[in-house]
């Protein structure tokens, strides 16, 4: 077989694959819109912010406080696992010696490997009673930021090192040459020259915190509320998908997967952020 053939085959292979994988998630997003369809038929859209709360039999269908809920805790865990994750791998790259660096670098890829279920019981015997200490009742949405801060360091922390992995050693050299510090060195050349992976590791960060589950299911408190401090409980809405899916029928069912619907909605916000983001970068 010719080499031009082969590259031939090739080519449609991956073309075959580009198209399954589009065809894959607009069969998702359709399968959404058609489940929520009577929701959206049903129920003003109004209800879904203006309600006096989430009571689907008696018709009351307020999701505002879940979403509160899924952007604080979301929010908390990047304020707190962005700027850990990026210092750590600079720490890794630039300062660490190579005893340190690479011990270190086989248990952050341990603690991303580690299923989030686990993650949830550990909050939920040691985050939750340390709060309760002196916080009651201590599931809340600070053991929700705290456990999903854990759960997307090691994200933030693998692909902000490879991003510092792929930094063109020249421009380093050329820093040395200049008589640059370390630090400025990172600062001024290395963050910015990285900066479209770096905005890579947030964006999978934010959505694996979005998208999460069970930890926040277990440590969260599951109680439908706006929360006015870091110490209420809350619940999300993915942990209220998880909660209700199994016996909700009629339109208590299509308001959850309205909820998922408003998940989505959250992704490609950030995802077209994340693009304008890099666009500005590249026309600077």
């Amino acid at each position: 077989m010719s080499r031009w053939r082969r590259d031939k085959i090739l080519l449609w292979a991956l073309r075959s694959c580009a198209c399954l994988a589009g065809t894959l998630l607009f069969l998702i997003v359709l399968f959404l819109f058609i489940e929520a369809a009577p929701a959206l038929s049903n129920i003003a859209f109004t209800h879904f912010i203006t309600d006096t709360g989430w009571h689907p039999v008696e018709g009351l269908y307020n999701l505002s406080p879940m979403l509160m809920g899924t952007l604080w805790a979301t929010l908390g865990a990047l304020l707190v696992a962005t700027p850990l994750g990026v210092l750590s791998a600079v720490f890794c790259h630039y300062y660490a010696p190579p005893a340190v660096a690479t011990p270190y670098r086989r248990l952050i890829e341990l603690l991303a490997g580690i299923p989030s279920v686990v993650y949830g019981f550990w909050g939920l015997v040691m985050v939750v009673p340390f709060i309760a200490q002196y916080q009651p009742p201590g599931a809340s949405l600070l053991a929700g930021i705290i456990v999903l801060t854990l759960m997307i360091l090691p994200t933030i922390a693998l692909i902000a090192d490879a991003s510092f992995a792929n930094v063109p050693s020249h421009y380093l050299h050329s820093a040395a040459a200049l008589g640059l510090s370390r630090w400025t060195t990172v600062a001024q050349i290395i963050l910015p020259t990285a900066k479209p992976g770096l905005i890579t590791a947030i964006v999978l960060a934010t959505g694996r915190a979005i998208g999460e589950t069970m930890a926040v299911l277990m440590v969260c408190g599951n109680v439908v509320n706006a929360p006015q401090s870091v110490f209420e409980p809350i619940r999300t809405l993915t942990a209220n998908i998880a909660l209700e899916m199994a016996y909700a029928v009629g339109n208590h069912r299509a308001a959850l997967f309205v909820s998922g619907l408003a998940l989505l909605i959250m992704i490609v916000a950030l995802i077209i952020l994340a693009e304008r983001a890099n666009g500005h970068r590249q026309h600077a």
